[in-house]
C-alpha cells in the first residue's frame, strides 16, 4: 500500500466525484444520484438531502479537477485554501468498522466541506510523499476522466478497463491494416 487506507479511499472518491461530471451527462443530476454516490463511497455525517446541497457538491467538482493539472506549489495553495475555508481541525476517529483514521471536520459540517476537506487531507499525503505524478488524466483520446495511479510501478494509464480495452482494440486493428 502506497498511502494509508483512508488516503487511498479519499483520493479514489475525489476522482470518482470529479468523473461524475461528463461531457455528455451529469451523473449527479439530482439528489437521488448524490444519495447513491454517497452510499457507494460510504460517506457518513449529516445531510440536508436538498437541491442546495447537491449544487454545492456539483460546484466542488471543477475545483477538485483542477488539482489534477497543477504543479506542486499550486496544489499546496489550493489544498491549504480548502482546509482553511472549511475550518479543518484534523482528529483521529474510529467508526463504521474502520480503525482510527483522520477526519478534519465534524460529522455535522456541511457535506461539501467534508468532501473538500477529505480530498484536501488525502492530497496533503500525496504532496508530502512527492507523488503528484499519481494524479493522472485518462490517456484515451476520447476520455477526460481523472484517475489515481496506485499501482506499485506507476503503470496505470486509463481510468477504466473500458477505456483500456477500447484503446488496445483500436491499436490491434491499426496494426493489422
Amino acid at each position: 500500500m502506497l498511502f494509508a487506507h483512508d488516503t487511498e479511499v479519499a483520493l479514489q472518491a475525489a476522482a470518482a466525484l470529479v468523473n461524475t461530471e461528463g461531457t455528455d451527462a451529469d451523473d449527479l443530476g439530482d439528489v437521488a444520484a448524490l444519495d447513491q454516490f454517497l452510499r457507494e463511497w460510504r460517506w457518513t455525517g449529516s445531510r440536508r438531502h436538498d437541491r442546495h446541497e447537491l449544487e454545492q457538491v456539483q460546484a466542488l467538482r471543477p475545483r477538485l479537477r483542477r488539482l489534477w493539472a497543477l504543479d506542486e506549489d499550486s496544489v499546496v495553495e489550493q489544498v491549504n485554501g480548502m482546509l482553511r475555508d472549511a475550518h479543518a481541525l484534523p482528529q483521529l476517529v474510529r467508526h463504521g468498522g474502520f480503525d482510527y483514521h483522520l477526519h478534519a471536520t465534524p460529522p455535522h459540517a456541511p457535506l461539501v466541506d467534508r468532501m473538500a476537506v477529505e480530498a484536501a487531507m488525502a492530497l496533503v499525503d500525496v504532496v508530502r510523499q512527492g507523488e503528484l505524478g499519481r494524479l493522472l488524466v485518462c490517456e484515451a483520446d476520447d476520455c477526460h476522466d481523472v484517475l489515481v495511479d496506485l499501482s506499485k510501478n506507476h503503470s496505470r494509464r486509463y481510468c477504466s478497463t473500458t477505456c483500456s480495452n477500447r484503446v488496445n482494440v483500436a491499436a490491434f486493428r491499426a496494426r493489422r491494416h
